[in-house]
Parts: C-alpha cells; structure tokens; sequence
C-alpha cells in the first residue's frame, strides 16, 4: 500500500493546534527551500541546516549557500535560523566509494540521503529539536518513499521524530520554480555531485 506523505504531514500539522515546535529542515538548495519554507513557517520555528558535501566543487557550495540570504531576505523570514557547516567533501566520496557509476537515483544516491539526513539527525538531537525533515522531497527526480523511510529509521535511533513529507505534491516544485523567479534566486541545474553532473536534467535537485 502506498503511503500519502502530504497526508500525513498535514496530519502532524493540524495536531499542533497552534502551537509552533522547533523544526530542524535539511535544506538541499535554496530553490528547493522556498516552497517548502512557505508551507512550514506558519506551524513551526525552522532553523535551515544546509549540510551537503555531496556538491561540487567549493565554489559551488558557497555559491549555493549565499542564495538563502536572499531568499529569507526576500520572503520575510529574516528570523530563520541558517547553519552552513564548513565545505567538506570527504564524508560524502567516502560513502559513494565503489558507486561512481551507480545511475542516478540509484544507490550511490540512497548513500547520499543517508549521510545527509544522519548529520540532520543527530544536529537535531544534540539541539534539543522537536523534528526534523528535509527539502529533498519538493524534486520530482527523488524518490520520496526512500527518503522518509531513511528519515524515520533515524528518527527510531536519535529520538527525534521525522515529519513525513512530499513536498513536490501540492505543486510545491512548479511554486518553487515561480518563487525562484520572483526572488531572482540561482537554480542549479543538477544536485551537485560530481558523479552526475553529466546527467544534468535541466531543473533544480
């Protein structure tokens, strides 16, 4: 049976009965983060936590990273917290050892969500979150099952609960490409690993 991850996201909202809990979101870009910032700011207090050392090279880390002045300049949410750890590819050709010709989407990719979800996992905890989650989901080009199953199962270890999401529905990715343009913000045309640059699909993650 297929599960319906907006569903039950929207679930965990109206369960909040106005309460707003803090929220730790893996944010994979900018262009991903701004239709996912606009659905959670209303129920949550969201700290961004930009760990990606999947990118390549650094230049296009920082060039990355910078976009998220703009776009919480831009949209009012100046009180949004951002965390941008140090460049450092390393954790991530570790992890994609013996899976550089993996296709895209394969399981060089299911070792990336989990490197980066772990890191946002165990920020979440050692900070005292409410939840964490990801901005993965808004892409059409990831597979949102995988995600949230790598997110719960370390939801099970850290102790934090995962928000399940599919933030693509909703039209969450065609509002991010609007808000992209409004905002003037740099979509990138491929996630940012090296190993699939050549597979550029002409949209953001």
């Amino acid at each position: 049976m297929n599960r319906d991850y907006n569903r039950e996201m929207e679930a965990v909202l109206a369960s909040l009965q106005g309460r707003r809990p803090r929220l730790l979101l893996h944010a994979c870009c900018a262009p991903c983060t701004s239709s996912v910032l606009e659905r959670l700011y209303p129920h949550f207090h969201v700290t961004l936590f930009y760990y990606n050392p999947n990118i390549h090279p650094a230049e296009e880390y920082a060039k990355r990273a910078g976009e998220f002045s703009k776009l919480l300049s831009l949209s009012h949410r100046e009180d949004v917290e951002l965390i941008v750890p140090p460049y450092d590819p390393a954790p991530f050709f570790q992890a994609a050892k013996g899976l550089e010709a993996a296709p895209e989407g394969g399981a060089r990719c299911e070792k990336c969500f989990e490197l980066r979800l772990t890191a946002a996992a165990e920020y979440a905890k050692a900070g005292g979150y409410d939840f964490f989650c990801t901005t993965l989901t808004v892409s059409p080009h990831k597979n949102a099952p995988l995600i949230n199953s790598v997110g719960e199962s370390l939801a099970g270890r850290c102790g934090v609960p995962w928000l399940p999401a599919d933030f693509k529905k909703r039209d969450g990715y065609l509002r991010s490409i609007r808000l992209c343009q409004q905002y003037g913000i740099y979509r990138q045309c491929w996630c940012g690993c090296l190993y699939s640059s050549g597979e550029r699909s002409g949209g953001a993650e």
